[in-house]
């Protein structure tokens, strides 16, 4: 299976966090799915920890390269088109990112893999 993950998702994998679900460890593990993290995550956790909303065991842009590479994850870069259909997006989520996430999603065609009930409401399959 192909699936986006969001950040909180990213972030609660590598912490191991008992609030990832299930179903989402178990996509997460399967050999062979292709989990993709978007440029946009590593974004947010870079801001966040620039404002010291979120503290990391590294530096933020090794943590964030280590993971995307111990865990095999794939980037997923922000090309212009996923920029432009933000603009397209009804105004049901107010978080940037998110909203980038969910333009991500449908031009990509990959499910989300969040808790997020506001990124539900989009036209977008999600996970959890």
């Amino acid at each position: 299976m192909k699936a986006l993950l969001d950040t909180q998702a990213f972030l609660w994998w590598d912490l191991d966090d008992r609030r990832l679900s299930a179903a989402v460890k178990e996509i997460v593990q399967d050999p062979g799915s292709e989990i993709y993290v978007s440029a946009a995550s590593a974004w947010e956790i870079a801001i966040k920890v620039g404002r010291r909303r979120l503290e990391l065991p590294a530096p933020v842009d090794s943590y964030v390269s280590a993971r995307l590479t111990d865990y095999r994850f794939r980037p997923l870069a922000i090309e212009i088109d996923h920029a432009l259909r933000v603009a397209t997006l009804p105004h049901l989520h107010r978080d940037p990112f998110d909203r980038l996430l969910i333009a991500q999603s449908q031009l990509e065609d990959l499910p989300i893999l969040t808790l997020d009930p506001l990124i539900a409401r989009y036209d977008v399959e999600t996970i959890w």
